[in-house]
């Protein structure tokens, strides 16, 4: 073991240094042989350690995305060879290669984190041996040996045996609480993030090697972590359990501000910004500006969600710029779902149902004004329009109305109820 940490003393001294210098702060609060100071320096070293991994995590993101943009080709592959699985494989690799992506990416962050984590189990399984590592001296180990967390020693393990707990000042029964409530933690922290990753921010309409590769480690890492989890001593349980809840939170930032495209959550996040949008009638910060201008950008393009946000602005009078702003206009075009463009037209409006109540008074009110219109007409007196000059003695008698004539024949008169209208044909003579 001795010869093993020598060979990696390129790292295990500068983490060492790190926990000490932690220590030697919260020493002065907590007391130098406490377990929250030596728990508490090694949760500020996961968190040193993850903001030096912020730009890493970021390529991871970059990484992902563009992923994401081959989701389109990737469905061309599938379709095209669906009943060659081999050349599948073949032509999504090269898809990879020509486009310069790695479906492995998401694997960085860990990978990253392995030379600390091989570190700190050196230099807290020397603490349990009595060995010391890097700049960790005889006192800093006999302090901590002492530690202890939630009645655990920071350097016990679930399989060690009594005596040896014992000798590090605690019960076994202590011990492995502590570990089995901190491995379970730990697990299903790591099954929640990957969880969280597979239902609410991957594309769920296309089906990649990507997905299967993330829904795989989903069930993978939790069990490596119950697995391994009763061989690593409390402090390092401390320490995956602490990057296991940073990574958790980290995720939920960027699963709800910056979602994968055509996931759930960027049809959360367009509904979100639609009504912040439409409040204010303007993008208000950066990150919107730059959604909403890869959202134009894309085109005929653009997804289900994307498209309904699109025709929302447009609904309300407003209309999404290339640069990212918003601003008001008089297009009425809205996009179909298979992304043309078509004129909305304005929905009818209904009239407005009344009450019986309203109706019979309205009822009521017209024919008071209808018997009030008759009265007013039998009191007026009836005056001729015209003005003759004649008298009317001197009018000629043909000027007197004639009486209409009477029509002609049976045949044209007025048809008799039950009878049609016009000729009657006439009826065929019986046969005797």
């Amino acid at each position: 073991m001795d010869t093993i940490a020598s060979l990696f003393s390129f790292i295990t001294t500068p983490v060492s240094w790190v926990i000490v210098q932690f220590h030697s702060v919260y020493g002065k609060v907590f007391g130098p042989d406490t377990g929250w100071a030596w728990g508490l320096s090694i949760v500020s070293l996961v968190i040193l350690i993850r903001i030096c991994l912020i730009p890493l995590f970021v390529k991871q993101i970059k990484a992902t995305r563009a992923m994401q943009t081959l989701q389109p080709e990737m469905k061309k592959i599938q379709e095209r060879y669906k009943n060659d699985k081999q050349r599948q494989s073949e032509e999504m690799m090269k898809l990879y290669k020509e486009s310069g992506t790695n479906p492995l990416s998401s694997c960085l962050p860990i990978l990253a984190q392995s030379p600390f984590f091989f570190a700190l189990y050196h230099v807290l399984n020397g603490i349990a041996t009595g060995t010391t590592i890097g700049v960790i001296n005889d006192s800093l180990l006999a302090s901590a040996r002492k530690a202890h967390i939630f009645g655990a020693p920071l350097a016990a393990k679930f399989t060690d045996g009594s005596s040896k707990v014992e000798a590090l000042g605690a019960t076994l029964t202590d011990v492995r609480v502590v570990t089995a409530v901190m491995i379970v933690m730990m697990s299903a922290s790591q099954f929640y993030t990957q969880r969280q990753l597979m239902t609410k921010n991957v594309d769920t309409t296309v089906k990649t090697p990507f997905m299967q590769q993330q829904k795989m480690l989903m069930y993978v890492f939790p069990v490596m972590f119950a697995i391994f989890g009763i061989n690593f001593p409390v402090g390092v349980l401390v320490y995956w359990l602490t990057t296991n809840v940073w990574t958790m939170g980290q995720q939920m930032y960027v699963i709800h501000n910056n979602p994968t495209p055509g996931s759930k959550a960027q049809a959360a996040y367009l509904e979100r910004l639609t009504k912040h949008v439409t409040h204010h009638e303007k993008t208000r910060s950066r990150g919107e500006k730059a959604i909403v201008k890869a959202i134009v950008s894309k085109g005929r393009d653009r997804n289900e969600f994307e498209r309904k946000f699109i025709n929302s602005l447009t609904k309300v009078g407003l209309v999404a710029q290339p640069d990212g702003t918003v601003v008001k206009g008089e297009s009425t075009a809205v996009e179909s779902e298979d992304g043309t463009p078509t004129t909305a037209t304005p929905r009818r409006q209904q009239p407005k149902r009344q009450t019986k109540a309203q109706r019979q008074s309205a009822a009521a009110k017209a024919a008071d004004d209808s018997a009030e219109h008759d009265a007013d007409d039998a009191d007026e007196p009836k005056t001729s329009l015209t003005k003759s000059d004649e008298p009317e003695d001197a009018k000629p008698a043909t000027a007197a109305k004639k009486p209409a004539p009477k029509p002609a024949g049976g045949t044209r008169s007025k048809a008799q109820s039950g009878q049609r209208k016009g000729p009657q044909r006439p009826k065929s003579p019986s046969k005797k």
